[in-house]
């Protein structure tokens, strides 16, 4: 049996354990640089808050509603969503943490009579310890048990927000209930086609004169996703990875940019960033990738992304050196390019190993003092407080350059941001 855990409305949620005056009044999360909104509470929703909408766009909407609007808080959220997986750990040691705020649970080879009973537990513990509301499916797949989250989230008051599909009547019901668009893994494209093939149900999507066109639009992933809705359990939880194959840096501007200065300071942070979350994770990288971005609603050209690679004959995880490569790409995108002002840009790292697995070159190798160097800045970095050392080329006032209007205070990541309560 599996079950898919899903926090409600998470990063709205996360904003309101710490502000309960905000439950049950509406509120939206917004982006980077408090652009677009990215989670809305259910009363937000009701009043029309569209999801992905800009800022801007719904201003109007915002005053006369009174919602309120938050900046996106990632290390509050991502330090809740750990506790979030840590309480899960409890139940089950078989855990797929799948995004943010939702993970798989397999119980196999676990005793376990009443599975809704067992799902009620999950959800008071998680809403005792840290204030958060979740939705639990149960079922015999991984596809199944998202149908069943999504009906324990849709009938809340019916299901105490824990569904169950254990039987083949439950689970043909829910099928015909789910359509086709809300099936985990068909897209907006495959959508359209299979409603042109009066496709508009799971339970249509899995009947038999429908195989072949799976196999050819879908392949061997729509396949498998058919039988996982007819109940044969053909995917596995994935192993939890102990390291990312790349790592990505990106922001967008609260400013375009044309400035070659402004741009390598940027880049540099972006740089300097990558090379932390390497060591972080004990990892180096060959391969270093900028990108620039142009907003093509502004600028009419044929050509409104730009990016260029370069791999290193070593591995590392050094600031300095990835900064600097990462420099000389800027340099190569920004010549002749100079007339264009930029609103986004960002740096990759790839090709990525373990550093223990590093090779030293012979004739052509990183200097051997960057390791020692890296090590006592990441360790006063963390001693006494984040990002306070860093290259020259960076801004020593920014560590960002975000647009957050709307930030709630980092109440379990920052002890200068703790919570305080008067006692009288």
């Amino acid at each position: 049996m599996y079950a898919l855990v899903d926090c409600n409305n998470f990063y709205a949620s996360c904003e309101r354990v710490f502000q309960p005056e905000f439950n049950g009044k509406p509120l939206a999360i917004l982006s980077n640089n408090d652009g677009c909104v990215i989670s809305r509470s259910n009363e937000a929703k009701a009043l029309g808050v569209p999801m992905g909408a800009p800022a801007f766009q719904i201003k109007d909407l915002v005053r006369e509603k009174n919602i309120k609007l938050f900046s996106s808080n990632y290390p509050l959220y991502g330090d809740l969503s750990h506790r979030v997986m840590s309480i899960l750990g409890q139940f089950t040691p078989n855990i797929e943490i799948y995004s943010i705020d939702e993970a798989f649970l397999n119980f196999d080879g676990m005793t376990i009579p009443d599975f809704h009973d067992y799902g009620i537990q999950m959800k008071k513990r998680i809403q005792k310890w840290l204030g958060l509301p979740v939705s639990i499916g149960f079922a015999e797949t991984k596809a199944l048990s998202k149908v069943a989250n999504k009906i324990a989230k849709k009938f809340q008051d019916r299901t105490q927000s824990v569904y169950v599909i254990d039987t083949d009547e439950k689970r043909i019901k829910a099928l015909k209930w789910t359509k086709i668009e809300d099936v985990w893994g068909i897209g907006y494209r495959t959508t359209k086609k299979a409603k042109l093939r009066n496709i508009k149900t799971a339970f249509d999507f899995i009947q038999p004169q429908h195989e072949s066109w799976i196999k050819k639009e879908m392949g061997v992933i729509g396949l498998r996703l058919k039988y996982e809705l007819e109940g044969k359990s053909v995917l596995d939880l994935e192993p939890i990875a102990d390291q990312k194959k790349s790592i990505a840096v990106t922001r967008s501007f609260p400013k375009q940019i044309s400035d070659f200065d402004l741009l390598r300071e940027r880049v540099t942070t972006f740089a300097s960033v990558s090379a932390e979350k390497l060591r972080k994770q004990k990892s180096c990288c060959h391969t270093i990738i900028v990108m620039l971005l142009i907003d093509k609603h502004s600028v009419q050209t044929s050509k409104y992304y730009f990016n260029m690679a370069v791999t290193l004959p070593y591995a590392t995880n050094s600031s300095l050196t990835i900064s600097n490569a990462a420099i000389d790409l800027l340099k190569k995108l920004h010549k002749g390019n100079e007339h264009l002002k930029f609103k986004k840009a960002g740096v990759i790292v790839t090709a990525l190993i373990d550093e223990n697995q590093k090779q030293f070159q012979l004739f052509e190798d990183e200097n051997p003092k960057h390791l020692a160097l890296m090590k006592v800045i990441d360790k006063l970095n963390k001693k006494i407080g984040y990002t306070q050392i860093k290259l020259a080329t960076q801004n020593l006032g920014l560590t960002w350059n975000m647009n957050q209007n709307h930030l709630s205070p980092k109440y379990t990541t920052n002890f200068k941001e703790i919570l305080e309560i008067r006692c009288q």
